[in-house]
């Protein structure tokens, strides 16, 4: 079963649902059945940090609220990233355009490295205080993921992929998704936000059970008459 997760690696909420949609996957029987595609989304397309800008200067002047406010609204975010496991550092956070990361990841997708990708590019922006904007720290994050580095810094020299970032965020728009993170389930149960464990738990199940009932059932016509010369959990007939 298919799981498309739209997310931008500059949203803190997406890394920590990304984290508890982990939690409640790794616990399921059925999770070596359940594909995940990371699926582009932008925030803020028209962004560019040009002034050095802080995450708090950032968040207080898109949001209209005092630099103080901000501070406390992402120390909210980090104790419930806190609670997922994840120790996120605003202090030193670099607000970023995120289309060329975005390319990156689906390059990463190329070689079945979407899924590390996604999590190196949120550890890099969240933890490490990277700044996912600039081609170099991109480069680095592409040799560290795995891929080929002339590769990737080809990639980001030219336009490969910027279609499928733009797809994306166009299909985004045509499923009605307005925020970010947003789960699809077999593109027919959708889950939205940081959700806890459990909620993740009870949509998988729900939707995977579904998907497995609609599968179509194998009915297979034996040719010969009689089953000699094989064998089973009795022994064998000879």
């Amino acid at each position: 079963m298919k799981v498309e997760i739209w997310s931008d690696v500059m949203c803190p909420f997406c890394y920590i649902g990304k984290r508890h949609f982990e939690q409640a996957i790794d616990k399921l029987p059925f999770k070596n059945e359940i594909e995940i595609d990371w699926k582009s989304f932008q925030l803020n397309p028209e962004y560019h940090n040009t002034n050095n800008e802080t995450v708090y200067d950032y968040l207080s002047r898109s949001k209209g609220m005092p630099v103080e406010q901000a501070k406390q609204m992402t120390k909210q975010v980090v104790d419930m990233a806190a609670n997922a496991g994840l120790t996120l550092d605003f202090d030193t956070n670099i607000p970023a355009n995120t289309f060329n990361a975005h390319r990156l990841i689906h390059l990463a997708a190329k070689y079945n490295l979407q899924d590390l990708a996604e999590e190196k590019m949120f550890e890099a922006h969240f933890v490490n205080s990277k700044n996912i904007g600039e081609t170099n720290v991109l480069v680095d994050l592409a040799v560290e993921i795995g891929l080929d580095k002339a590769e990737a810094e080809a990639v980001l020299q030219g336009d490969q992929f910027a279609e499928a970032v733009r797809y994306d965020i166009y299909e985004s728009q045509n499923l009605g998704i307005r925020g970010v993170p947003y789960f699809v389930m077999d593109r027919k149960y959708g889950v939205s936000g940081a959700q806890p464990v459990q909620a993740f738990t009870d949509a998988l199940t729900q939707s995977f059970t579904e998907w497995k009932s609609a599968q179509p059932k194998t009915t297979i016509t034996s040719l010969n008459k009689n089953d000699d010369a094989v064998c089973d959990e009795n022994g064998c007939e000879i």
